[in-house]
């Protein structure tokens, strides 16, 4: 297969497997200048699907970049009416949104924590509503990455310039089951897998889970309603959709108030522009007590001080350490891809679609129900082939879940 006829497939899987475009609907594009050409081939590969209108919004690093080198903390406070005024109609017109990602780790190193901080909370108090639709999945939304020059340097610093970005595409194909058979059938094999790992979990009921490894003793409970989901999601109307590719993940939420220990992550988190690392966080009833970091420490208060729920979870996944994306032994600096090769926890709001009946329900009613909100949602990686976790039912006794990193049943 040439590179070019895997492009294709890759947009073809982005359009039909992730976002799913159905006829006659509208497609949103978010993605930088440094993915215009894989973009055009999306663009076309949707109306193709049918899509009646694609709209695609490009940024610049370079105009990403001085903005926050130039704006006052006052004004990243301030977000755009326009902004929210699209999304609120993509919703309105049951639109579908695809995020082409070409992240830069290091793009924002050095911007004063306060405008990143101020600005990520204009934005998640802004979009609200927008948030809502996705953790719902009233939309249909996919996320999926391609090289930067940038990301590639990052990824494989040892490699020669001319080879960082040839090398990097060729491990996100790997990632995303292309090359290898017919991807689009790759998908749905395993879709399945994962969904039958999730129903296992599901019947289990566990109560509790109990994580151990170095540098964590952690428990968290689980609401009794709780359900653990897989990669694949359905928006109202019945179209599937996957919402990360890749996905390697069984997912589900925690309760709020029940996780208590200590828990340390074994990968970088890149959080808008800039990497927080070896860190370690203590809950006690479900709070983020102390948050400890010797890289990105003060990022990382920032990301917590967001809002309230921002001080307590809002999401446990399970990923086996044999994974193929972990087997890479690729350090991906780019969470899509890194939460995919380990076991992941995220600071924030749950998905209410993890809950029985929680789509219907409102913050408040959330809340009541030990369901966190919060304006955020970052996922950061705790796995490593020394965690172990039980899971611990209604009655007290313990069952194996994960031994050395990898499932035990």
């Amino acid at each position: 297969m040439t590179f070019q006829e895997k492009l294709e497939q890759y947009a073809d899987l982005a359009v039909r497997i992730g976002v799913n475009v159905q006829r006659g609907q509208y497609l949103l594009i978010n993605t930088s200048t440094d993915t215009l050409d894989f973009t055009r081939i999306v663009v076309k590969k949707a109306y193709e699907a049918g899509a009646s209108r694609v709209h695609v919004n490009l940024t610049d690093a370079s105009f990403e970049r001085a903005y926050f080198e130039n704006v006052t903390v006052e004004e990243t406070a301030n977000f755009p009416k326009w902004v929210v005024a699209q999304r609120e109609e993509l919703i309105e017109r049951k639109g579908a949104l695809l995020w082409i990602d070409a992240e830069n780790p290091d793009l924002l190193a050095g911007i004063e924590s306060e405008k990143i901080g101020a600005q990520q909370k204009a934005a998640g108090t802004a979009l609200v509503n927008y948030r809502k639709a996705v953790m719902n999945d009233d939309i249909a939304w996919s996320i999926i990455a391609v090289p930067s020059p940038k990301w590639a340097a990052k990824v494989f610093p040892d490699l020669a310039e001319q080879e960082q970005v040839p090398a990097l595409w060729d491990a996100i194909f790997k990632t995303v089951r292309i090359g290898d058979g017919n991807a689009v059938e790759n998908w749905k094999n395993h879709i399945e897998t994962l969904h039958a790992r999730a129903a296992q979990l599901n019947a289990k009921k566990y109560a509790k889970l109990h994580y151990l490894a170095p540098g964590t003793d952690l428990t968290i409970e689980l609401p009794e309603k709780h359900l653990w989901k897989s990669g694949s999601s359905e928006s109202p109307d019945g179209t599937t959709f996957i919402a990360n590719m890749p996905t390697e993940e069984v997912f589900t939420l925690p309760a709020k108030y029940g996780v208590n220990g200590y828990v340390s992550n074994t990968k970088p988190l890149v959080y808008k522009g800039n990497i927080i690392d070896e860190f370690k966080l203590t809950f006690e009833k479900g709070k983020i007590v102390s948050a400890e970091a010797k890289v990105g420490q003060k990022l990382l208060q920032q990301l917590i001080a967001s809002d309230e729920g921002s001080t307590y979870l809002g999401e446990v996944a399970l990923v086996p350490h044999e994974s193929p994306i972990s087997a890479s032994n690729i350090l991906y600096y780019n969470t899509l891809f890194d939460e995919n090769a380990s076991n992941h926890l995220a600071i924030g709001e749950a998905y209410p679609t993890c809950y029985e009946g929680g789509k219907e329900l409102e913050k408040g009613q959330l809340e009541s129900l030990g369901i966190n909100t919060s304006i955020t949602h970052e996922d950061f990686m705790i796995g490593s082939a020394e965690m172990d976790i039980d899971g611990i039912l209604a009655d007290g006794s313990k069952e194996p879940i994960f031994r050395k990193g990898n499932w035990a049943f």
